[in-house]
C-alpha cells in the first residue's frame, strides 16, 4: 500500500507534468505512436479484410495468418527488428504492427462476411458496380465488427506501446524502464497507473462508438432487408 501511495503522490507531483519528459508529453507520444500504428496496420489490414469479406474467399489465410502473428512475441520480435534497424522508433513501430494487423483482419473479414448475402445481391440488382456495393453497402453494414477489430487491436497496442521506450526514447514506456534502471519503483508504478487510465479512456471511448455504429447499422439492415 505504501508503494502505491507514493506512485499516486509522484502522480499529483507538478514537477512530472511539465516539460519534455513531463506526463502529458509522454502520453502525447504514446498516443501518436498508436495512432500510426493503427493507420499503417490498417492500410494493409482493412482492404485486405473487405476483399476477402466480399468475395467469401481465403478465410483459411485469414485464420493462419492471424493465428502466426499472435504467437509471435512482440519484446522478441522487438528485438530482432531493433538488432537489424538499430536504435530508433522504426523498430518497435513495426513490431506494434505486426501485433495491430490480425485484429483489424479479423475484424474487417467477418464483418463483411457476416451481411446476409442477399442485401449485396439486392444492390447488384439495381445497378451497383462491385465498388458501390462494398463502399455503400458491406462496409457501412460491417461497421460495428470493423470498430470491434479496432477496439481490439487499439487496446493491444497502446498497452504494448511501452516497448518503444526499449529502442527509443518516447512513450510513456520511459517511465517504466527510467524505473527499472534506477530502481525506482514509485515512478514505474505511476508510469504504469497512466498507462492503465490511458488504455481504460480509450476502451470507453471505442466501446461507445461501437454501440453507436450497431444502434445506426441495425435499423438500417432491417430496412434493406424488408421487401418492397
Amino acid at each position: 500500500m505504501n508503494l502505491i501511495a507514493e506512485a499516486l503522490a509522484w502522480l499529483a507531483e507538478p514537477a512530472n507534468w511539465s516539460g519534455p519528459g513531463g506526463i502529458p508529453a509522454r502520453t502525447g507520444q504514446h498516443l501518436a505512436i498508436t495512432a500510426l500504428t493503427i493507420l499503417l496496420a490498417g492500410l494493409i489490414a482493412w482492404p485486405a479484410g473487405v476483399l476477402i469479406g466480399h468475395t467469401r474467399r481465403g478465410a483459411g489465410i485469414v485464420g493462419a495468418l492471424t493465428g502466426a502473428a499472435r504467437a509471435i512475441p512482440t519484446l522478441g520480435l522487438l528485438t530482432l527488428f531493433g538488432l537489424g534497424l538499430g536504435i530508433g522508433l522504426t523498430a518497435p513501430l513495426l513490431a506494434l504492427i505486426v501485433l495491430a494487423i490480425p485484429s483489424l483482419l479479423a475484424g474487417t473479414y467477418a464483418g463483411i462476411q457476416a451481411i446476409d448475402p442477399a442485401i449485396p445481391a439486392a444492390a447488384r440488382a439495381i445497378g451497383m458496380s462491385p465498388a458501390q456495393v462494398i463502399l455503400t453497402v458491406e462496409v457501412p453494414l460491417a461497421m460495428p465488427v470493423i470498430i470491434g477489430g479496432l477496439r481490439s487491436a487499439t487496446l493491444q497496442v497502446v498497452a504494448t506501446a511501452t516497448l518503444a521506450a526499449y529502442t527509443a526514447d518516447i512513450g510513456l514506456g520511459r517511465y517504466l524502464f527510467a524505473g527499472l534502471k534506477s530502481r525506482d519503483y514509485t515512478e514505474m508504478l505511476g508510469g504504469a497507473l497512466v498507462v492503465v487510465a490511458l488504455t481504460l479512456v480509450l476502451e470507453v471511448a471505442l466501446a461507445i462508438c461501437q454501440s453507436v455504429a450497431r444502434r445506426i447499422v441495425d435499423p438500417a439492415s432491417r430496412t434493406q432487408r424488408t421487401p418492397a
